[in-house]
């Protein structure tokens, strides 16, 4: 069943729906809507289970490919350029892959159209015992999550999610019990009839997610595809090196 998604809105023009990746929230990619918003209208979409948008036991890519499509009928939005990083752009994907009548341009940032292997679960423990812990003290969510995690910019990236609850704790705005318990869903790749239109793949050079192994099935399933690296980037390219990544974005969809 497809639900009702937390968005917003800037922008006038042809529409552009961007959809952020795993634990985040539209607010990822609001410097690239920012960017967009002169010659675009641009929507922020809150996936399922995300940021300000409904939770759900379910969550899978056709459930969240369903959730935008109703949500492009809720704003009587025919056809949309389509934009998503990481998770999200697997469910672009799946969006292209089911109904190419509503895409007019695809792109995806840093994934590939595959099945990859688990590698969130230090992720998903680090984040179970913030959440359960009964913190105050974002210092104390950062500390407590470094045992998990080294890298200090992915903790403060999934910490972004943290809000306090009725009670005074912190809690994370995502709904990680389902994200977890889904977690096999999440890292499957999409699936469905090829689609034939422009579509670009942008790779972060240090990133290890689009690898020369899945270029068969990545042009098998999107023929008409061209691939952009971005040097000195990791899998948060966009946020990494954002002018190169708005212009690389902004060129391809303003061929349309």
């Amino acid at each position: 069943m497809s639900m009702k998604l937390n968005f917003i809105h800037q922008g006038e023009g042809h529409p552009v729906i961007l959809l952020h990746g795993l634990f985040g929230s539209l607010r990822n990619l609001s410097q690239v809507s920012k960017s967009l918003a002169d010659e675009f209208s641009v929507y922020l979409l809150d996936q399922r289970n995300h940021g300000a948008s409904p939770h759900s036991d379910q969550m899978n890519f056709r459930h969240m490919a369903e959730d935008v499509l109703h949500f492009m009928d809720s704003q009587n939005i025919a056809r949309a350029h389509l934009l998503g990083h990481s998770m999200g752009g697997k469910t672009a994907m799946q969006i292209a892959l089911n109904h190419a009548n509503r895409v007019n341009r695809l792109v995806v940032a840093d994934i590939a159209p595959v099945s990859y292997t688990r590698r969130h679960d230090p992720v998903i423990d680090g984040l179970t015992k913030v959440n359960n812990a009964r913190l105050t003290s974002r210092r104390d969510a950062d500390q407590l999550l470094s045992q998990y995690l080294l890298e200090p910019e992915v903790r403060a990236f999934l910490l972004k999610s943290l809000t306090r609850n009725e009670t005074g704790y912190f809690q994370l705005k995502f709904n990680l019990v389902s994200i977890a318990n889904n977690y096999e869903q999440l890292i499957q790749g999409p699936d469905g009839t090829p689609f034939d239109g422009p579509t670009l793949f942008i790779k972060g050079a240090e990133s290890p997610y689009i690898q020369e192994k899945h270029r068969d099935i990545t042009l098998r399933l999107f023929p008409n595809t061209q691939l952009k690296i971005i040097a000195g980037t990791g899998h948060w390219l966009h946020a990494e090196k954002p002018a190169i990544f708005n212009r690389l974005v902004s060129e391809f969809l303003k061929n349309d």
